[in-house]
């Protein structure tokens, strides 16, 4: 019990001291040993490191998982250390409601069959979504989220001790430097010869031992001082290496950054061939439409930045663009309206579905014209010798 209190006596000097310490250079009172500008410099990269890490770590977890409510659940479960429960994305969830709609409208309706062909390729996007959270979060949040919680936990713990180190090389400084001070004063107070007649000698004495102990205080806070200042060199090194890791933390999340932007590039490229699959089946229904002039978003892969808006067209086969009679039509042997026919600027690459279509690449000029009882959605393009069907959508008119 004695050590425990006399322990709990040293551990409570210490930090009266090291506040004193604190306070005193806060009113600039006393002096403060300052660290080289090399290690401010990485002070300064890990502080701006940390802070932009967290905000890149909410964000991205705001990107996987825009519902605040459920990014609580998720958290509290981790925290926890309980198995998060798995959870329908909002793609599969809409998929739920249209099967469920097509079950109870009519299931060989065209409405129907347009209903469970859109619940297959939301499904097939909502499983798409899933895997791309799963992997962004194993390749990319989980490393920065062990960065914030270890490296830098020990960073913060190792940069605390130097901090207290630094207060107490700084507090033996000052009290040798008062003890000099007083070792000082008592030695020119102690080498005046007292007059025997005129004072009593016991003054003399008092000051010739008063120098002796404020020599014995210098030599003790001397002997202090050392210890210190081996202590705060040692700790300002181990601190030092930790800071200089820094650089190994971001070569670590460059790479997974580079995973990251692979498993969206993977992500963004599915949902793409997912939606395109799905507009060529629902352009080869029977009574479905097959295009919209309304403006969408055009293909990832073929936008231009000085495009108009335009739809994402359907690709229905031959027979269902085709009035009676012109699906054996040879388009070789129509030759273009003697007036009508209009120059054409690409938008986006397409690729022809059959050989009655014509192939296009984005930028490239063509000429169009329509046929009596032809597809409003579709025009003849001609390029050269070769000749085709083509979607308007893809098209930008310009005379």
């Amino acid at each position: 019990m004695d050590f425990n209190m006399k322990k709990l006596a040293s551990d409570a000097g210490i930090f009266f001291t090291r506040a004193v310490q604190f306070t005193e250079e806060k009113f600039g009172q006393a002096e403060k040993t300052e660290l080289d500008a090399h290690f401010e410099n990485l002070l300064a990269r890990a502080d701006s490191t940390k802070n932009w890490t967290e905000k890149i770590l909410r964000q991205t977890e705001v990107l996987l998982q825009p519902n605040p409510s459920a990014r609580v659940e998720e958290f509290l479960y981790e925290k926890l250390d309980r198995k998060v429960p798995s959870r329908v994305t909002n793609g599969e969830l809409l998929a739920q409601y249209m099967a469920e709609a097509a079950s109870e409208l009519g299931p060989t309706t065209p409405y129907g069959k347009t209903l469970l062909k859109v619940a297959e390729a939301e499904k097939q996007l909502g499983a798409t979504e899933r895997d791309f959270i799963h992997t962004a979060s194993i390749s990319f949040l989980t490393p920065l989220r062990n960065f914030l919680e270890g490296d830098w936990k020990t960073i913060s713990k190792e940069r605390r001790l130097l901090q207290n180190r630094r207060l107490d090389l700084d507090a033996c400084k000052a009290r040798l430097k008062k003890a000099k001070a007083a070792e000082a004063k008592a030695t020119c107070e102690g080498d005046t010869v007292p007059d025997f007649q005129e004072t009593r000698p016991r003054n003399y004495i008092l000051s010739a031992s008063a120098s002796a102990l404020w020599n014995d205080e210098v030599d003790k806070a001397e002997q202090e001082l050392r210890v210190a200042q081996t202590e705060f060199d040692r700790q300002a090194e181990v601190t030092r290496l930790l800071l200089e890791g820094i650089s190994s933390t971001h070569v670590n999340h460059l790479r997974c950054l580079h995973e990251f932007v692979k498993s969206q590039t993977t992500y963004y490229a599915q949902c793409y061939r997912h939606m395109l699959d799905l507009q060529k089946q629902l352009g080869r229904f029977p009574g479905t439409f097959v295009g919209t002039t309304e403006p969408t978003s055009p293909p990832l892969s073929s936008t231009s930045p000085t495009t108009t808006a335009a739809t994402m067209p359907v690709v229905p086969s031959v027979a269902s663009l085709a009035p009676p009679g012109e699906a054996s039509l040879c388009l070789e042997e129509v030759a273009p309206p003697a007036s009508g026919t209009r120059k054409a600027r690409v938008l986006y690459d397409y690729e022809a579905a059959d050989s009655s279509e014509l192939a296009l690449l984005a930028d490239e000029l063509i000429t169009v014209y329509s046929l009596p009882g032809m597809d409003p959605d579709w025009l003849i393009g001609e390029r050269g010798n070769k000749k085709g069907k083509v979607p308007v959508t893809y098209l930008e008119l310009l005379s």
